[in-house]
């Protein structure tokens, strides 16, 4: 049975709208994009290659996986452009039809939690979430996240979407590994208890 993690940059309220880039995702009207690129620095740098390094696969929702491959293939300057073009992606998405643009992209047809409880359940690397917020909750309630590493930002955004929905399953989660950075990045490894 494959692994699922979750890889995500949220604020100490939660948010993890769009934080690479000022116009990575301006749904609702959220003005704060970006907000995660003044805290990089080595130690993020480090636990994000060591990712990369393990290898796997990596799962999308349909808007993750379009901005994805809208920004990078195209950086030729960047060491993880090798890395995610090589990865195999698989896009969970009722509006993208195959084949799909990137190299070593698989759509994953009809209701996304049983396609990724199928995948999941099928002999395979272990699969990595990055962004897809809408994908990661319609997962909750299935159980079927095993880990969530969060770079939690000492910030506070006030609004913007949130990675936990304000309503959902109760879920106790088990810290396993916390490493600060030289920012005040906290980056904490949950398990589900």
């Amino acid at each position: 049975m494959r692994k699922i993690t979750v890889f995500n940059s949220v604020s100490l309220d939660g948010v993890m709208q769009a934080p690479g880039r000022p116009d990575e995702d301006r749904r609702g009207g959220f003005e704060h994009g970006g907000w995660a690129l003044s805290y990089a620095d080595p130690v993020m740098a480090s636990v994000a290659g060591e990712g990369m390094a393990r290898g796997g696969a990596m799962l999308f929702g349909r808007r993750t996986y379009e901005d994805f491959y809208s920004v990078w293939p195209n950086r030729t300057d960047n060491p993880f452009t090798d890395v995610l073009n090589r990865s195999q992606k698989y896009v969970a998405s009722r509006t993208l039809a195959e084949p799909l643009p990137w190299s070593n992209s698989t759509l994953l047809n009809g209701d996304a939690a049983d396609a990724v409880a199928t995948l999941k359940a099928e002999p395979g690397d272990d699969l990595v979430i990055i962004g897809s917020g809408e994908l990661i909750r319609g997962l909750m309630p299935r159980h079927l996240i095993d880990e969530y590493i969060l770079l939690i930002h000492p910030l506070v955004l006030g609004s913007g979407d949130r990675l936990f929905p304000e309503t959902g399953p109760l879920q106790a989660l088990r810290l396993v590994n916390c490493k600060p950075t030289s920012t005040g990045v906290l980056i904490a490894t949950y398990q589900p208890v």
